[in-house]
């Protein structure tokens, strides 16, 4: 089975209160055959920092078997308590003795490190299936992924993509909920 590129987005939310929108607009992503969610965990964090775990998904009930917590797995994240905890750290240390890098460097990003307290979080594993002819493209020309990332608004009024008024609206929008 070939896959597309994958990435994994952490999403905030300092008082959750889902309507079903972030769900219904991966819904259309996918019915667009943009992106594809592979797994996706909804994370409640307590103020003393104990965690919540529930699967969220716009997979058919087929797909999240074949798939199982993927989530899980990166994170060394397991649900159903800590029998669930133990599977997700077994899976993730498998993965490590196969060869394979998952978030190899412990300073590079403790996702739930990352979550405040009194919080949640959406953890959202994509495939973005519009850019596969794009990566093939890239592959047979010899070319290989050095490193990517996101870009804040903000940066992008010095090389002029955006005036300064819209940054700071674009800034304030993805940000909000940190500042709560």
């Amino acid at each position: 089975m070939s896959i597309g590129p994958v990435q994994l987005i952490v999403l905030g939310f300092p008082h959750p209160d889902f309507h079903g929108e972030v769900i219904a607009e991966l819904e259309r992503l996918r019915q667009s055959d943009t992106v594809r969610v592979i797994d996706a965990l909804a994370v409640y964090k307590d103020p003393d920092g104990g965690l919540e775990v529930e699967h969220l998904s716009n997979l058919s009930k087929e797909e999240a078997v074949e798939l199982g917590s993927k989530v899980g797995a990166l994170i060394g994240l397991g649900i159903d308590g800590e029998a669930g905890a133990v599977a997700g750290a077994q899976l993730g240390a498998a993965a490590a003795e196969g060869g394979v890098a998952v978030f190899d460097d412990p300073q590079a990003w403790d996702v739930l490190g990352d979550i405040p307290p009194d919080s949640a979080a959406a953890l959202l594993l994509i495939e973005h299936h519009w850019a596969v002819p794009l990566r093939d493209a890239i592959a047979r020309a010899g070319g290989f992924r050095l490193g990517d990332g996101f870009i804040s608004p903000l940066d992008l009024v010095g090389i002029g993509l955006l005036a300064a008024e819209e940054a700071k609206s674009l800034h304030d929008l993805e940000t909000a909920g940190a500042a709560r």
